[in-house]
């Protein structure tokens, strides 16, 4: 805990004015010259998790100021960073946002390069504690995504998915060196998609108000170079709500289902610091998931608040069995937050999670986690 403590400290105190995921908000907060078309901004980075233990590095993002979103005053930005953690894991990633015509179309793109150690307990709802096994990878994942406005605040388009994930490392005689789990060996996955979403969120960070619908259908082929062939269906509905000048309720329900014959990278994952909160992030993977957790968030101070939350959901072999009854995973737990300016609304965000059969997390990192 006393690392811990430290930690929140030096975020509070070694973020730069500038440091917010909202960017409407860096750029309205900012006294730049008018005729300006670029604008710099340098981020440290500093979070817990499970998955990562501590983790550190250095982030820059580029704003390209005559390229906005009307609309929603949204701007164009290019976002990079560079991350370590105590777990020798590395990660790159690249995320370009662009709008063109005014807002009336959006490409969004992610490159991500990690070197990644982890945790494998196996494929199912039951898998036991005493399974967990370690295994590094070595992955290139590359997102692109491009989407038409359709008023008032609907978008829709396709995107192009490509990851490449090599398994460099694996335990001897463990799960994933039997060669009887799909994607053991290495995994290829490529293929298209299509998006459709609705978003009516008052802000992207730590919503007051608005819902968010999102639907995303990929469609992983041999034909595009993937070593499997599969399709996969996402859901992600969320609403917001106050209660008072103070209160606000937050709900989320999400949905995964994956058809064919995925590799245990392309599975549905359950747990992290965004869903599941109290599970290890894929604790729990099989070809189907579903999460419903909602968030009691209650700001008794302008730059403070507290929140409670609890969950519940599962994952599965088929749709039957993920409808049953049987083995929900719950977890509850709750956290503060903390406001880093009063200009901007981006939060530093402490959780703590408390699941079943021993799970259990901190989390602390920016912004809500829904």
């Amino acid at each position: 805990m006393k690392k811990l403590f430290f930690l929140i400290l030096f975020c509070l105190f070694m973020v730069p004015k500038n440091f917010g995921q909202n960017k409407d908000d860096v750029i309205k907060s900012d006294t730049i010259n008018k005729n300006k078309k670029f604008q710099f901004v340098a981020i440290p980075i500093v979070f817990y998790t499970p998955e990562t233990s501590f983790g550190f590095g250095a982030g820059a993002q580029i704003f390209l100021l005559k390229q906005k979103n009307i609309y929603n005053d949204r701007v164009s930005n290019v976002f990079v960073d560079f991350i370590m953690t105590s777990n020798k894991q590395f990660i790159i990633d690249v995320i370009p946002q662009i709008y063109f015509g005014k807002g009336d179309y959006f490409l969004d793109m992610n490159f991500k390069w990690k070197i990644f150690p982890n945790n494998f307990w196996g494929i199912g709802n039951t898998t036991p504690n005493s399974n967990e096994e370690s295994y590094d990878m070595t992955s290139q994942i590359l997102k692109v995504s491009f989407l038409k406005r359709l008023p008032p605040s609907l978008n829709f388009g396709f995107e192009f998915i490509y990851e490449n994930h090599d398994v460099t490392k694996v335990v001897e005689n463990g799960l994933l060196s039997s060669g009887d789990i799909v994607g053991s060996d290495g995994a290829v996955i490529s293929g298209f998609g299509a998006i459709f979403n609705l978003d009516t969120r008052d802000n992207v960070g730590s919503p007051i108000s608005g819902h968010l619908l999102k639907m995303n259908a990929q469609f992983s082929s041999e034909l595009f170079g993937a070593t499997q062939t599969y399709n996969k269906f996402i859901a992600d509905l969320r609403t917001y709500q106050k209660l008072g000048d103070k209160s606000i309720i937050a709900l989320q329900l999400y949905y995964e289902g994956n058809f064919g014959d995925p590799p245990f990278q392309g599975l549905a994952w359950y747990g992290g610091g965004n869903q599941a909160r109290g599970y290890y992030q894929g604790r729990f993977i099989d070809k189907t998931l579903y999460l419903i957790q909602g968030e009691y968030r209650y700001r008794f101070k302008p730059r403070w608040a507290i929140a409670g939350f609890g969950l519940f959901g599962k994952v599965a072999n088929d749709q039957k069995q993920l409808f049953s009854l049987n083995d929900l995973k719950p977890s509850a737990g709750g956290g503060i937050r903390f406001k880093l300016l009063k200009t901007q609304d981006t939060w530093v965000r402490l959780d703590a999670g408390i699941g079943i059969d021993g799970s259990n997390g901190i989390y602390f990192g920016i912004n809500e986690a829904f």
